[in-house]
């Protein structure tokens, strides 16, 4: 499955047909306008133009067909042919305007009349109505199509960004594997060192006792500085994240979960650090996994 960025932008325009544009049908060409950006949640907002906001659900039902998480601004503008401009109301129309608009004059003087462009509105023909919500519609579909092309290449250069940053969390993991037992023997021969030392000073003649807890501490030592556990689930971790992106489909809140455990392991490697190296090693770590949770938040 393909892998969606939740950023992305499209735009498509849709016109009636050539033979379809008589006296009585809409000349108007439509533009739809779709901008997307991360969100925790599907969130459409909708800027239509009075004549298409019964349109509202169809446009809703269009765009959810493509997008399935992130905050989306759908546009349409109408671009209307400057020689036909609204088709002349039929006399008819304009009477039963007239007595409607006196009636209610009659009862509400106060009421305002209609405008020219309320008049032009209120006489359109319903075929005109119709054209222009099919015509929407297609533009909606077809803005609606490359949005969802768009936000998968987006996607797929994202994927290739967090493979290769999980490809050099991989190898701080190596590097660090090496210092921990190490560090261990080091410590180990200083701890002998300083009881052979002590023993020395104290003139004790058993030297059993003091290698003993020289060991006994050495040991103690290795527990806590011990990452092998770390190292191991923050391996684990890659690998889901890396099948992740392999299978696709809808995974940006399964790599932000995955994300925080990562932070949780590079936080922990730092704490249990003894050397300069491994505080590096933890320190570079951090800065990846901040790089990796900043793509995580434009993935759907």
């Amino acid at each position: 499955m393909t892998v969606y960025s939740m950023t992305g932008f499209a735009s498509a325009t849709a016109a009636p047909a050539a033979h379809a544009q008589d006296s009585t049908s809409s000349r108007t060409a439509v533009t739809v306008e779709l901008r997307s950006v991360n969100g925790r949640f599907f969130d459409l907002a909708l800027r239509l133009p009075d004549e298409l906001r019964s349109l509202e659900p169809a446009l809703r039902e269009a765009v959810a067909a493509q997008v399935r998480r992130g905050k989306v601004e759908l546009r349409v503008v109408l671009q209307r042919d400057a020689e036909s401009g609204f088709a002349l109301p039929a006399p008819e129309h304009l009477n039963r305007l007239a007595r409607l608009e006196a009636n209610v004059q009659a009862w509400l003087p106060q009421a305002r009349g209609l405008s020219v462009h309320e008049v032009l509105q209120w006489s359109r023909p319903a075929a005109a109505d119709e054209d222009l919500h099919g015509v929407a519609l297609r533009a909606a579909r077809e803005s609606a199509q490359a949005l969802g092309e768009a936000r998968a290449r987006e996607g797929a250069r994202l994927v290739d960004a967090m493979n290769e940053r999980v490809q050099q969390l991989r190898a701080l993991a190596q590097q660090a594997e090496p210092l921990v037992p190490a560090l261990v023997q080091r410590q180990q021969q200083r701890f002998i060192e300083r009881w052979n030392e002590a023993l020395a000073t104290a003139g004790g003649s058993d030297a059993e006792s003091p290698r003993d807890r020289a060991l006994s501490e050495a040991a103690a030592f290795a527990l806590r500085i011990d990452v092998a556990e770390e190292l191991a689930r923050l391996a684990s971790h890659l690998d889901e994240i890396q099948r992740l992106l392999a299978a696709g489909g809808e995974i940006g809140k399964r790599l932000d979960f995955l994300i925080q455990e990562l932070h949780r392991e590079a936080n922990t490697l730092g704490s249990k650090s003894a050397t300069l190296e491994l505080t590096n090693i933890a320190v570079d770590m951090k800065v990846l996994i901040e790089q990796l949770r900043e793509q995580v938040q434009n993935i759907e």
